[in-house]
């Protein structure tokens, strides 16, 4: 089995904000390299209890192996994050004490070749997360009209450029298809100007980012996920989530705002008519971020953010 190595970013701040007990109930939605997992199994010691998801057979197969010694506290299931509500309900978990996602991608991924996230090796694109589904990102970059491409690249990677990307890869593909990372790579490098490629990151980056995220609906499973995991949490309960780019974080933070929102009366009205009461509180005002150390450490945390509420 190849080696799997994955830095959790965040894993103090993460842990004391979820606050784990003894005889708590907990969920990781990314199980990842089992990180989180294993600081939440230690600190609710000796007997609470996690479920902890994973799509990607590799993270469930080497988390399995780390956290083998907490024998049966712990229960691993290979499921898209977005089903967290059913797979509490099916393992009868009960309301829980707290939920985590960490929705960077595991470093495994993006460093095995193979798996076709990154643009610094030249492999086959997939960007499955779970390859039990069917689409790959060469099936999106093959068979999506000019103005879908031009609107992924725009509304996932916030590329100011999609349109000339887009209008590229549909030309190209009057020759044949795009098979490969190193073709795409380069394809969208030739397309961007000059002068905006001559500084800052990999001109391929943000069209790599939406390529991903439209492959595996990360945005769409994010939402359904949050909806499930604050359904399941118990009053005291607390949801921790550390996201990585904009589109993430703004989505967390209009639910989060929406979760804690009171009485939407005007102002002037002498009493409440609405009736609406808050659902949560905010842990965190302001996101967490990690320290100059981490980052100087893990170069992929510098953009992360933790998110954490309570449930009331």
């Amino acid at each position: 089995m190849s080696s799997f190595v994955h830095v959790s970013v965040l894993l103090e701040e993460t842990v004391d904000g979820l606050a784990p007990r003894g005889g708590g109930r907990y969920v990781d939605c990314t199980l990842g390299g089992g990180g989180h997992a294993q600081r939440i199994l230690d600190a609710s010691a000796p007997s609470g209890r996690l479920l902890a998801l994973d799509q990607d057979e590799t993270a469930i197969a080497h988390a399995g192996e780390r956290l083998r010694p907490y024998g049966d506290r712990v229960i691993l299931v290979r499921e898209n994050f977005r089903y967290v509500r059913r797979c509490v309900e099916e393992a009868r978990f009960g309301l829980v004490d707290g939920v985590v996602f960490d929705l960077g991608v595991s470093s495994p991924q993006f460093d095995e070749a193979e798996r076709g996230f990154s643009y610094r090796w030249d492999a086959v694109l997939d960007m499955r997360m779970d390859r039990r589904q069917a689409l790959t990102a060469a099936d999106l970059v093959n068979g999506a009209s000019e103005e879908e491409l031009a609107r992924i690249f725009f509304e996932y990677g916030e590329e100011k450029f999609s349109r000339r990307v887009a209008r590229a890869i549909v030309r190209r593909r009057e020759t044949g298809r795009i098979e490969t990372t190193g073709e795409l790579a380069e394809l969208v490098r030739e397309a961007i100007p000059a002068p905006a490629r001559r500084s800052g990151p990999h001109p391929a980056r943000r069209v790599f980012q939406a390529l991903r995220i439209a492959v595996n609906d990360e945005l769409g499973a994010l939402q359904e996920g949050l909806e499930g995991a604050f359904s399941v949490l118990a009053p005291g309960g607390r949801l921790a989530v550390i996201t990585f780019h904009s589109l993430e974080d703004r989505l967390v933070k209009r639910r989060f705002a929406e979760w804690c929102q009171g009485c939407v009366c005007p102002p002037d009205f002498p009493v409440c008519t609405c009736g609406r009461t808050a659902e949560a509180r905010l842990v965190t005002r302001k996101p967490i971020v990690p320290s100059e150390a981490e980052v100087a450490g893990n170069p992929r945390a510098r953009s992360a953010k933790l998110r954490i509420l309570e449930r009331l």
